[in-house]
């Protein structure tokens, strides 16, 4: 069984001496595409199998309408992850696009095109930024009710960095494609 640490202390690794704060990290996972539900339980394995990432919880399934996509694409799968870590944003990040990468994730020029599997970071603790390569805190989540509501269901009194109350949030958004599949679960050890 992993032992989920403590967020109030510091990692320290013993070979170097190196102290790693250990933060908590919120990740977005979607499909609309293939077997959704096995991409979507594939990356809960895969984000639980990382060395120095440690669940604490995932939310329940909802199925969603599209959002700013092409006419022809079907609804989405989504859950939240939330974990601890004291891995660097970066690796994070490299971490998620592995995993997609691995769910054969097809990146093209259409703006949120259908995929089989998309893995986002959502907040990493207090971390910012804003490179091509990773922004932080998402910039987008805030505003999206497939993000905010199974997040929500996680932690009802979290707050989205610089935004405020994700149940705030959540309730100036439009929630009306967004439905919770009580058939449907995610397991995680």
């Amino acid at each position: 069984m992993t032992e989920t640490p403590n967020p109030h202390i510091v990692d320290t690794d013993s070979l170097t001496g190196e102290m790693h704060p250990i933060r908590r990290v919120v990740v977005a996972l979607g499909s609309n595409l293939g077997e959704r539900l096995s991409s979507l339980q594939g990356a809960v394995d895969a984000l639980a199998d990382t060395p120095d990432f440690f669940v604490t919880g995932v939310s329940p399934v909802y199925e969603t309408e599209p959002v700013d996509s092409p006419e022809d694409a079907g609804p989405y799968l989504n859950a939240v992850v939330l974990a601890d870590t004291t891995l660097p944003a970066a690796r994070l990040m490299e971490r998620a696009l592995a995993i997609e990468d691995a769910y054969e994730r097809e990146r093209s020029d259409i703006r949120n095109a259908p995929r089989t599997l998309d893995v986002d970071l959502i907040v990493v603790g207090d971390r910012r930024s804003n490179e091509d390569f990773l922004r932080l805190p998402h910039p987008r989540a805030h505003e999206r009710a497939f993000v905010l509501q199974p997040w929500h269901d996680l932690e009802p009194d979290a707050v989205f960095p610089e935004r405020g109350p994700i149940s705030d949030l959540l309730d100036g958004v439009d929630g009306s494609g967004v439905k919770r599949r009580e058939d449907l679960s995610l397991d995680f050890q």
